[in-house]
């Protein structure tokens, strides 16, 4: 059975960072293209980044310059660096993980973020 089990989510006050993990089992992320998503209260899910397994990145406008996506293929694991946070990055934070066919989609449980002085 597939997992992804993200952690590093909290508390944290605007202009603070916090780093999000997503450690992945039964799969080898690195023939996925990975991504970190978010669903802010109230709101749909959206797309933060994703790194591939070129690997290449791509981040949402809102995110550029302030978040960071790596992964450690040894450690089957995606990072998601957060720095310079908002209030407006509030939300629950997902992992996930995409293969070749449009079936082979998988999702973490999530973890919380929130941004609050």
């Amino acid at each position: 059975q597939v997992q992804l089990v993200e952690s590093g989510g909290g508390l944290v006050q605007p202009g603070g960072s916090l780093r999000l993990s997503c450690a992945a089992s039964q799969i080898s992320i690195s023939a996925y293209q990975m991504g970190w998503y978010r669903q802010p209260p109230g709101k749909q899910r959206e797309l933060v980044a994703v790194i591939t397994s070129g690997p290449s990145t791509r981040y949402a406008d809102s995110v550029k310059g302030r978040f960071t996506i790596s992964k450690d293929n040894a450690k089957n694991t995606v990072y998601l660096q957060m720095n310079g946070l908002e209030p407006e990055d509030t939300a629950v934070y997902y992992c996930n993980a995409q293969g070749t066919f449009r079936w082979d989609n998988y999702w973490g449980q999530g973890t919380q973020v929130t941004v609050s002085s």
